[in-house]
């Protein structure tokens, strides 16, 4: 019996900004994680749920690991797509986001996990996620 595998996938398109490139006319590699983290909020507002909703919940997500490997350049004016997966529901303090970046050849330019942290805002107390995102989340993990 073949199990399907289940998980939270959403996709972004992002336009290179001149400003994000070098003298090369490639991307500057740091600007990968504005990247990522447009594509996150993205996928979030994707559920009907937004940061702001979770900070008005007092809960806060600071990123506490980032790790990009990069693959091929991409360039000024291209079309990137950021897809955005999680993996695995989270049932602790800690939620992994799995980006790929994409040009419009549909090649893979880099892969990143970023690790960030549900936190009260009051304290900086670890915490879960908010049922409300756990709740939108739940169907797409079966």
């Amino acid at each position: 019996m073949i199990q399907k595998f289940k998980m939270f996938t959403t996709s972004t398109q992002i336009r290179v900004r001149y400003a994000e490139t070098d003298q090369m006319g490639v991307v500057y590699h740091s600007n990968f994680f504005p990247y990522f983290e447009s594509a996150r909020a993205e996928s979030i507002r994707e559920l009907g749920f937004t940061y702001a909703d979770m900070e008005k919940m007092g809960v806060i997500m600071p990123v506490v690991d980032v790790h990009c490997r990069y693959l091929r350049p991409a360039k000024y004016d291209d079309l990137l797509t950021v897809k955005t997966m999680l993996k695995e529901l989270p049932v602790h303090h800690k939620i992994e986001f799995h980006h790929e970046v994409f040009n419009e050849k549909n090649e893979l330019l880099a892969v990143g996990k970023i690790i960030l942290y549900f936190m009260e805002s009051n304290g900086m107390k670890k915490t879960t996620m908010p049922d409300l995102l756990m709740k939108k989340l739940q169907p797409y993990f079966g």
